[in-house]
């Protein structure tokens, strides 16, 4: 036998021995790409809320931009809500009210208010994408949802500065969309779930198309909240996520 197949043979031995976590993609590798698919230079898009409870369904509908991992405005532009922005940069969060020309600063515990009734908080609609900031994580290994492939990674808060001590997800382990995550306080308590309904292809990536969120606080509530538009690397003007801009 040669020495070049006598190498090969050894390589291939070798490469048999070693553990199979060697070759895997590690939690902080699944995050990334989690974050990453989720996140353009710019982005602007339209949707809808859907909020039921005992009382019916309310609808709210918004138009909403992004920039980078941090930036991000929501205008609401339904009658009843007609000019309320949500805006956050970098460290803040604000509120505009039109109608009483208000300007509120969110910090701490008011961050996890609802929006508009819904089940939604002001910090889940405008989360920052850079989750190993925020969160150490873990592989759990991989499971089967609703068909789908995924990665189960349960991310561990590391400061109280967050809204969700524990999270569970289920990230796709082709798409990396996170079809399933479960929101838990530090003793394990559920506070709220989410579910992606469905999907849609832009700029050749796969994303939520609509979404459910239900609040386990809560008794007989659940949100839908679907993007009917959304644009990829729109241009954007340089003053729109200034507080000057805020409240025009």
């Amino acid at each position: 036998m040669s020495k070049l197949r006598i190498s090969l043979l050894l390589v291939l031995v070798t490469s048999l021995l070693l553990p199979a976590s060697l070759f895997a993609i590690s939690a902080e590798q699944i995050i990334n790409k989690m974050d990453e698919a989720n996140t353009f230079d710019t982005s602007y898009a339209t949707g809808s809320i859907f909020t039921t409870d005992r009382f019916g369904t309310k609808e709210s509908t918004f138009k909403a931009w992004s920039r980078g991992t941090s930036d991000s405005l929501i205008e609401f532009t339904s009658i009843a809500e007609r000019g309320q922005k949500i805006l956050r940069t970098k460290g803040s969060l604000y509120l505009y009210y039109p109608d009483a020309e208000e300007l509120i600063r969110l910090q701490g515990a008011a961050l996890r208010q609802s929006v508009l009734g819904s089940d939604l908080s002001y910090e889940d609609m405008t989360e920052e994408k850079n989750t190993l900031d925020s969160y150490t994580v873990t592989l759990d290994g991989t499971e089967t949802y609703n068909t789908h492939d995924c990665h189960v990674l349960t991310l561990t808060a590391k400061s109280r500065q967050v809204a969700y001590p524990i999270q569970k997800i289920w990230v796709d382990t082709e798409t990396y969309v996170v079809w399933k995550a479960q929101y838990s306080t530090a003793q394990g308590r559920l506070l709220k779930e989410l579910q992606v309904l469905s999907t849609f292809v832009v700029a050749d990536r796969t994303l939520p198309k609509e979404t459910k969120i239900e609040d386990k606080m809560k008794r007989d509530s659940s949100t839908l909240m679907k993007f009917d538009e959304l644009q990829v690397n729109p241009i954007l003007d340089a003053k729109l996520f200034s507080l000057e801009n805020l409240t025009w």
